[in-house]
């Protein structure tokens, strides 16, 4: 006869990952990660009054990734830097997210070549993608809002690493942008 047996099936664990995840979207630590003309808007939003995101919990970027939970990716990764961005993912500690800031980011932008990375998901799982060149401030803060209702959410435990790990599986797996016939110009 205890407290389980009086309570609705499921009330419990439904309470208690809702608080986790109202608790976790409103203390992001997001990780210093600009690479290219995107950070500057990133700084702009770190830095400047008129945007207050520490009303969002997220008033310092971290240095170190272990101190981070959200990693904005922020400009074109080339293919050296690739190595380096899945290692700062790696040493994040869990939970983590991850927004791809700006066109390069997201899918390589005008840079089709052999240099670029044709989109951060082939390396790391990505969670919002944030399209512009350069996305404005207020695109970011947006984007940041998005995710908050995206981690409000998000799953709890056992559950939790299952989903992140198909996810990676999948964006592992998937093709780069330029081998995708409809991108070729060759139809469906």
């Amino acid at each position: 006869m205890g407290l389980e047996e009086k309570l609705p099936s499921g009330f419990l664990l439904t309470t208690v990952e809702k608080l986790a995840g109202y608790m976790r979207s409103n203390s992001l630590w997001p990780a210093t990660f600009g690479l290219a003309c995107c950070a500057i808007e990133m700084m702009a939003i770190g830095s400047a009054q008129k945007y207050d995101v520490s009303r969002f919990g997220m008033e310092v970027f971290r240095a170190s990734p272990r101190q981070a939970d959200l990693m904005i990716v922020a400009g074109r990764v080339s293919q050296k830097m690739a190595p380096v961005v899945r290692q700062i993912y790696d040493q994040m500690s869990e939970p983590k997210w991850v927004l791809s800031m700006g066109a390069c980011a997201s899918s390589g932008g005008m840079f089709n070549n052999y240099a670029i990375v044709q989109g951060v998901d082939h390396i790391i799982p990505v969670d919002i993608y944030l399209p512009g060149c350069p996305p404005r401030p207020e695109m970011l803060l947006d984007a940041i809002l998005k995710l908050h209702e995206q981690i409000k959410d998000t799953k709890l435990g056992v559950n939790r690493k299952k989903v992140i790990t198909e996810v990676e599986k999948a964006a592992l797996a998937s093709l780069p942008t330029h081998q995708i016939p409809v991108f070729q110009g060759k139809g469906e």
